[in-house]
């Protein structure tokens, strides 16, 4: 839940010009689609303005004249145009959903790849359920801006010049009165635009809360019914619902004034159109037909007007969704390529920590002058305190972080003028929690090396210790295994894992307290596959379950971010230091669980 507490940027309550651009620049490469779509839309504006001044024709010219040939014709015209606007309103529905469909893909193909890049760093303080915010619903809305708001603003734009243009052909004294009342609709949406942004604003960010809250509670449902939690969540969310609703219920309730206010003005627009054409039929100034299509055209170009309002309403949704999508394009990785950054062909060597410092949040320093020579092929088995600083030594040997001060060398050569990929797809890395993807068994071991052959990925898995549970799933190799591998236990997906760094071929190897989870069968199956793995490969082996770690060529105890000893197994039990008694206690603890508290004497005597 504490994710829920994460603050992501404040964005101006200012319009910003420069956010609409951003997303008429995700529009740009379907310009094709667009002209036929801004061609359709105006073909059936100008034909809806045509058929308002074909009823004046029909009534000043066939009803009152009583000319049947002349009201014969101008209905067959009617009917022919029909017959067009029909093909047209087709055409801009169609091209409409294409484009849309288009710019969706194009942004979220953007925010993927983006993500793709972005550091260790960007993960570990942005909550996953955020993430997810900002790429599914947050890239709808702004693709639904720029199709079915373009219609809709372009439609409006469109009837307004048409309805004018035929007003001023009939009376141009009376268009310019209607003409004036346009300046005062704008200024009615200035005055509502900086608060209805706000609370979209404020809308779009409990959304990504909710969304957060969505995912932690689901992926964590077992931790949630284990401790009995369901109340508890449920009144975190609904807080986070109550103020979601709040925040809506302000935005919507202020873009429903916003309409009355645009009615009220049409309505003015109307009366003084009553008005005037009294007296002007009074004069002989009007006809009767031309003053019912004026009240059409006024209708017509009203409508419009207040769909732009409706439009303008929906923009600010839009632009706080864009100002969020747009902050996470332009977040930056904090470990890239730098200029000139090269692939070596092999990270196989020795490395070296020189005088490494490194922090994850400023003034909490986890390594400070930290030095360690590894020498190729040697194994090295980190041991020590939680928080020690065991995983962020094999982080930064990764590059998924890089030092704050100091130099890291491999094969002599500084690696931040490596490439990224030449080092990270070098490396295999086991988890504590080994992640699987959906799909078989066979796609998950086969992932880190997509051209490996059917007979590899076995050979891979016979190597793991993973083959033999394997075929005695229904399917073998085929076989699912749920979203996460929730279809298998523990252990099973460490090895499927353990599997997949096999089939990898890393030079460089690491076992993140692999073992911590499984029972002791597969906690031997797991050493033995690893074992085959080390074998000519520099490796490091972080570990809880001090068994794991007997034969490591290195042992090192981390304790508050230093080397506190270092040695062979026998070496330091002999010293009777730090590492003695981490194993002893761990051993005792061992003993008492097997055989109980009478169990243990056997310890002085081993």
């Amino acid at each position: 839940m504490a994710d829920y507490e994460f603050e992501e940027e404040e964005f101006t309550t200012q319009f910003s010009g420069g956010t609409l651009r951003r997303i008429l620049g995700h529009v740009r490469p379907h310009w094709r689609w667009v002209i036929g779509f801004v061609l359709a839309i105006a073909l059936v504006s100008v034909l809806d303005g045509y058929f308002t001044y074909l009823s004046k024709r029909l009534v000043d010219e066939g009803i009152v004249a009583a000319n049947r040939a002349a009201l014969l014709h101008i209905v067959t015209i009617y009917g022919s145009l029909i017959l067009m606007q029909a093909a047209g309103v087709l055409g801009f529905i169609y091209l409409a959903g294409v484009l849309g469909e288009r710019v969706q893909y194009d942004l979220r193909r953007t925010l993927f790849d983006h993500l793709q890049e972005l550091s260790f760093s960007y993960f570990s303080r942005t909550p996953v359920g955020w993430i997810m915010s900002r790429v599914t619903s947050d890239s709808e809305r702004i693709a639904h801006l720029v199709t079915w708001g373009m219609l809709d603003v372009t439609w409006a734009i469109l009837n307004i010049g048409t309805s004018m243009a035929f007003m001023l052909a009939i009376n141009w004294r009376l268009a310019l009165v209607v003409l004036a009342l346009i300046p005062v609709l704008f200024a009615v949406a200035v005055q509502f635009k900086k608060r209805i942004i706000v609370e979209y604003r404020t809308a779009r960010k409990i959304n990504s809360k909710i969304t957060g809250a969505y995912n932690e509670t689901i992926t964590g449902v077992r931790v949630v019914k284990a401790l009995g939690r369901e109340d508890e969540n449920l009144r975190e969310f609904g807080a986070l619902t109550d103020q979601m609703y709040r925040s809506s219920y302000r935005a919507a309730w202020l873009s429903a004034l916003f309409l009355p206010a645009v009615q009220i003005i049409a309505a003015v627009a109307v009366g003084s159109i009553v008005w005037y054409s009294g007296w002007q039929i009074h004069i002989g100034g009007m006809t009767i037909g031309g003053i019912q299509a004026f009240l059409s055209y006024v209708t017509f170009m009203m409508w419009p007007i207040q769909d732009l309002a409706r439009v303008y309403a929906e923009m600010q949704h839009a632009i706080a969704s864009a100002e969020r999508v747009f902050s996470l394009i332009d977040a930056q990785p904090e470990v890239a390529d730098r200029p000139g950054a090269v692939d070596p062909g092999t990270i196989r060597g020795d490395i070296e920590l020189d005088h490494v410092d490194f922090h994850y949040e400023a003034g909490k320093p986890v390594l400070a002058d930290f030095n360690l020579t590894v020498r190729r092929g040697e194994t090295i088995a980190l041991v020590g305190p939680t928080g020690g600083g065991k995983s962020t030594i094999v982080n930064l040997v990764c590059r998924f972080y890089e030092p704050t001060r100091g130099t890291i060398r491999i094969g002599g050569r500084d690696y931040t003028g490596l490439a990224l990929h030449a080092i990270q797809s070098r490396i295999g890395v086991v988890l504590q929690t080994p992640h699987l993807f959906s799909g078989s068994v066979r796609e998950n071991i086969r992932y880190g090396r997509l051209d490996a052959s059917d007979a590899e990925v076995e050979d891979a898995a016979r190597l793991a210790g993973a083959h033999d549970f394997i075929i005695t799933q229904e399917s073998g190799y085929d076989a699912e295994v749920g979203e996460g591998g929730n279809r298998l236990s523990v252990g099973q997906k460490q090895l499927i894992s353990l599997a997949r760094a096999v089939l990898a071929r890393p030079e460089i190897f690491i076992m993140d307290e692999a073992t911590s989870s499984v029972d002791t069968l597969t906690e031997a199956l797991i050493q033995r596959g690893m074992e085959a793995l080390m074998q000519d490969r520099t490796s490091f082996i972080i570990a809880h379950r001090l068994s794991t770690i007997k034969r490591a060529d290195r042992i090192l105890v981390i304790e508050d971010g230093r080397i506190a000893e270092m040695g062979a197994h026998a070496e330091l039990l002999r010293a009777r230091g730090r590492y003695y008694r981490l194993y002893t206690q761990q051993f005792r603890r061992e003993r008492e669980a097997e055989y109980g508290v009478s169990g243990v004497k056997e310890l002085a005597v081993a």
